[in-house]
């Protein structure tokens, strides 16, 4: 997308002064002074190379200002990205399905077509990613210094002819300052209205001119944090909310659903205390009673107590009750992953001549996200025995039971297992996210006349590098199980098994005996003992070599034909160091991870033309100006190959005021280092939906393939049981090996993109603009993160059944997945169309009332509208995901998401009221009563309001977000705002 000229002190852009969000056309600011006509400028803008003078683009660009941050309380700029309406956001939180809440890492991700396809540049040229593991190429929004943003320029739709690879959905470029003079001292703390989720920062930045203002300055170092969530912490995530089979549906057309809602929800097959299970299926039905009544130990584990089952909504499916002693469903995972992030930047430039630049950046930042649920340890019925975390064989002769419970089991009976979920085995939960960014940038850039035409010119090199870390704690398998086995040795000391007798060639002098009974019996040496540091270390290096040349090449009689060209020399290197406990298999039944790398490097070559084909003394009625562009992009990939990437585009102006636009451009994105090289991992997993599994028999996207297939299954396998009672087990609980990693074989993924639309200024109606774009995206061979439900999904929706698929996974004799494989394929599709769509009006409100000083007021609608989302994942399915809150990983596509801003400014006062709004959509692409029990998830709708008040060199601010404390709609947790009503102050102060 293009960016405009300036004219004088004009805004070089639609930004409006005080927040704007707006699509690209040239209106004056409404806060902005008059023009000076005399002055003409040329600036370089995201999605072009070429300089324009004062013009509009061919395809919508937003812009956030530094305003706009400051006035909303944004700590960081992936919160003002996330309220832009094309933008799904994408951020650390549990999804309520058991998953942990992750990094912190936040990305921005246009349209909800993925992280991956949206591409991040620091003052035009690439920054080096942030992720490690099987993800995308994306940049945390965490590691920009918020401090010295100037703007942050978001061309949406395309743009991989001019910046190469990711650029699909669009471009986010984060402009920083370089211009800063003087000191400035930021201090700001929020906190929620349930005294929580505390958000304290601080920034500092300083800038100076020096000889005689050739050359500038600046560095800035910020602080921020924001405080971990658990499920608890929130009404709509302590429902404790899952979807249970519903024993009352007895067709596909009865108008019951097949799923019912169950809240405070527990796990009945364990918890905390320990729960003893005699031999048969993972069903409250095994465990072990008491003259009937089931039994737990009580917390000192000293003796047996009864154990209160809840409401089970359906015996033959566990493991959900509602209430009793279970162990509570909010135990799985975390709400919010806490970050803490510290930022510090330089950046300079001096003039060497009068058209020589030298310029200079240099920032490191780190990151650190804390999960306090990110670990787990459990050893339950409801797990493979042989995985590591299967429910623990009980001999009545342990040591640890005490006489009461002895004389209650007796010396001899049936075998006994307990069932238990850790919560002092570990020596934290807590799973530590840690990524150090170190980025320098230097460039030259200048420009010269010749043969009577201007000339510009840039050469620049970036090496930037992330060191990220993950650790917590896990379970040591092969000590754990020393430990558990727990016996008297002659002297009458509990010991471990094997350290028995003195003479054993295995003991182990180090092995410390674990009590497993009730909670908090784990001695410290036992914990030492049984549980290692786990985790992986990764290091992505980008280097990055940039030369561009442009100017005027000839004049029509409409002007100047311009052109840009750019030769673009990058290089890409990632490693992955797993902790020894994961190269070894310690933990667990993994397979041990080994340590890898990879590297590519691109040599690209892309122009730009833009040519006036009427325009000024040389126009037409009706065609005021009509001008072309094209770009041409050649990438030559050392794994991923050649691909040649190009873009058209045309403007005409109809009349004064009135623009249309249209582009047409392909795209393409390539493989990362990750998906191509990610070291192979096997570990205990679960393994997502089962289309074998009763309340998903009748669907997907041909429902009669998927219930042949299934049924054939079952026929050939008896052991499994009925087809009409079938529920995976690995579904929800880590029972399978998943093997985990890259795929050398991938290719690059294409696609081809429209955007067209026109910008209405109308001469009647200073300070009024109304912005509209369509945006139609096609895109195939996608790199699609197959999991295992992928590899499932296809094997079963598919006729014939593909073998290379099929033997992916395995089943156990019961029918719950044994082994699966995850990892990236070219099979995916996407189509969308949809519009972007902006108005604003700014004005003095004088104007109505005498030309009296009353102040300004500006009014901003920014809407997005999704008519078609397609997509597929396995090449099989075509899923229509538009009108969805939560169907994929890629966020919410509501039918329409709407943002209104009213911006308030007389003298040293400032007032913003935000509405944010998002349409009433279905739960899932194939939600109705039939399949689910809350199919529509209504509307979401909040407000948000802050002021700020200028006196002497400081700026007092506060302001609320989500003032009426709104909800996520129901029954999800991501439409709308879980973290509900919060508060901020803040004071700047400038020197």
């Amino acid at each position: 997308m293009k960016f405009h000229s300036v004219r004088g002190r004009l805004f070089a852009s639609t930004i409006i002064a005080g927040a704007g969000l707006i699509s690209a056309a040239v209106a004056q600011p409404a806060f902005a002074q008059e023009a000076d006509d005399n002055a003409i400028s040329e600036i370089i803008v995201t999605g072009s190379r070429i300089r324009r003078a004062e013009t509009t683009t061919e395809a919508p660009v937003a812009v956030i200002d530094a305003q706009a941050m400051q006035d909303r309380g944004f700590i960081q700029v992936g919160q003002a990205l996330n309220e832009l309406t094309a933008n799904m956001p994408q951020f650390a939180m549990a999804a309520g399905s058991g998953s942990v809440a992750g990094s912190g890492q936040q990305f921005p991700n246009l349209f909800g077509l993925g992280a991956g396809r949206t591409l991040t540049l620091v003052n035009g040229r690439r920054m080096v990613t942030s992720s490690s593991g099987l993800g995308d190429q994306t940049v945390d929004t965490n590691v920009i210094p918020a401090g010295l943003i100037a703007r942050v320029e978001v061309a949406q739709a395309g743009g991989a002819a001019v910046y190469g690879s990711d650029a699909i959905a669009g471009v986010v470029n984060y402009i920083l300052r370089d211009d800063f003079e003087g000191l400035e001292v930021d201090l700001q703390y929020g906190i929620s209205s349930r005294d929580d989720y505390e958000t304290p920062s601080v920034r500092v930045t300083g800038g100076r001119n020096f000889a005689d203002d050739r050359g500038n300055v600046a560095f800035n170092f910020e602080w921020s944090k924001t405080d971990s969530l658990l499920d608890y912490d929130r009404p709509r995530s302590n429902l404790g909310r899952v979807n249970v089979n519903n024993p009352a549906n007895k067709t596909n057309s009865d108008g019951i659903p097949s799923l019912i809602e169950n809240l405070n929800s527990r796990f009945v097959s364990f918890n905390a205390n320990g729960v003893l299970f005699n031999p048969g299926p993972p069903f409250a039905s095994s465990i072990y009673r008491v003259n009937g009544v089931p039994q737990q130990f009580n917390a000192a584990g000293t003796g047996l107590i009864a154990y209160d089952i809840g409401n089970l909504v359906n015996p033959t499916v566990p493991p959900f009750t509602s209430g009793g002693d279970g162990n509570p469903y909010q135990e799985l995972a975390a709400l919010f992953t806490g970050v803490e992030r510290w930022n510090g930047t330089a950046i300079g430039h001096y003039d060497l001549a009068d058209n020589i630049k030298l310029s200079g950046e240099f920032f490191v930042s780190r990151v650190e996200g804390r999960d306090p649920y990110g670990a787990q340890a459990s050893n339950t019925v409801l797990n493979n025995a042989a995985s590591g975390s299967g429910a623990i064989s009980v001999s009545r002769t342990n040591p640890y039971l005490s006489p009461a419970v002895t004389a209650v089991l007796g010396p001899a009976g049936a075998p006994l297992t307990l069932s238990k979920f850790w919560t002092d085995l570990l020596p934290t939960r807590e799973v530590i996210s840690r990524t150090d960014t170190v980025r320098a940038a230097l460039s030259l850039e200048g420009d010269f006349d010749y043969a009577d035409r201007e000339f510009y010119w840039s050469l620049s090199y970036s090496l930037a590098q992330t060191a990220g870390e993950e650790e917590g704690y896990g379970v040591y398998t092969a000590r754990f199980n020393n430990a558990i086995n727990a016996v008297r040795n002659s002297a009458g000391n509990i010991v471990c098994g094997i350290n028995a007798d003195a003479t054993t060639a295995n003991d182990d002098p180090n092995c410390a005996p674990i009590n497993p009974f009730g909670v908090g019996n784990v001695s410290p040496e036992a914990r030492a003992y049984s549980t290692i540091r786990a985790g992986e270390e990764y290091l992505n290096t980008q280097g990055d070599f940039l030369a561009t040349i442009g100017g005027d090449l000839f004049n029509l009689p409409a002007g100047a034909v311009k052109f840009s060209a750019a030769y673009e020399h990058r290089s890409e290197e990632a490693k992955f160091k797993p902790f020894t406990a994961n190269r070894l298999g310690l933990i667990g039944s993994q397979v041990g991870t080994a340590a890898t790398s990879g590297q590519y490097n691109t040599d690209e070559v892309s122009g730009e033309i833009l040519v006036p084909v009427l325009g000024g003394d040389f126009s037409l009625p009706f065609a005021r100006s009509v001008e072309l562009n094209g770009a041409f992009r050649r990438v030559d990939h050392s794994i991923a190959g050649t691909e040649d990437i190009w873009g058209l585009g045309g403007r005409w102006e109809i009349f004064e005021g009135l623009t249309g636009r249209v582009s047409r451009s392909r795209n393409f994105r390539a493989p990362t280092l990750e998906q191509l090289f990610a070291p192979q991992r096997t570990a205990l997993s679960s393994t997502g939906f089962d289309p074998c599994d009763a309340d998903r028999i009748a669907n997907g996207p041909n429902p009669s393939v998927r219930l042949a297939n299934c049924q054939a299954l079952f026929a050939a396998n008896p052991g499994y049981g009925p087809l009409s009672l079938f529920q995976n087990q690995s579904e929800n609980f880590s029972r399978a090996n998943v093997t985990t990693g890259g795929n050398p074989d991938l290719r690059n993924e294409v696609s081809k993109t429209w955007t067209f639309g026109f910008v209405f200024q109308p001469t009647f109606v200073p300070g009024l603009s109304i912005v509209a774009d369509r945006i139609e995206v096609d895109l195939k061979d996608g790199l699609s993160a197959f999991s295992p439900e992928s590899f499932m999904a296809t094997c079963y929706d598919s006729s014939p059944q593909p073998a290379d698929i099929c033997n992916t996974f395995t089943r156990d004799a019961q029918g719950n997945t044994l082994t699966a494989l995850r990892t990236t394929f070219n099979a995916g599709s996407i189509t969308f169309r949809g519009e972007v769509y902006n108005i604003n009006y700014g004005f003095p409100i004088g104007r109505y009332f005498g030309d009296r000083d009353l102040g300004d007021l500006e009014l901003n609608l920014e809407a997005t509208r999704i008519e078609k989302y397609e997509m597929s994942v396995t090449g099989v399915d075509r899923t229509r995901i538009d009108n969805t809150s939560s169907t994929t990983d890629f966020g919410p596509s509501p039918d329409l998401s709407a943002k209104f801003d009213l911006r308030y400014r007389k003298g040293p006062f400032r007032f913003t009221y935000t509405a944010n709004y998002l349409s009433a959509v279905k739960f899932n692409a194939t939600a109705t009563i039939e399949n689910w029990p809350t199919p529509t998830v209504k509307e979401n709708l909040r407000h948000n309001v802050s002021a700020s008040y200028d006196f002497r060199n400081y700026t007092i601010r506060g302001g609320v977000t989500n003032l009426t404390d709104e909800e996520p709609s129901f029954p999800t947790r991501t439409y709308g705002d879980i973290l509900g009503r919060r508060y901020f102050v803040g004071l700047k102060a400038s020197f």
